[in-house]
């Protein structure tokens, strides 16, 4: 079985980047969303799926 992950055996520099992270990952997905509706190309929607990938880990603290 799988240890829990700790965020606090962290260093305070990664939890800081991480604290950030989650405040700026989530306006820059609906940002590319919106582009994405607007002018969609390959790389926007791949961009957006890894965007959209990157908000639910953080949130759902996989990472």
């Amino acid at each position: 079985m799988r240890k829990k992950f700790n965020s606090y055996s962290l260093p305070q520099w990664a939890r800081q980047v991480r604290l950030v992270s989650v405040q700026v990952i989530i306006p820059i997905t609906i940002f590319q969303g919106i582009r994405t509706i607007f002018f969609p190309t390959t790389f926007d929607v791949l961009l957006l799926a890894i965007l959209l990938f990157l908000a639910c880990a953080l949130h759902l603290e996989w990472i």
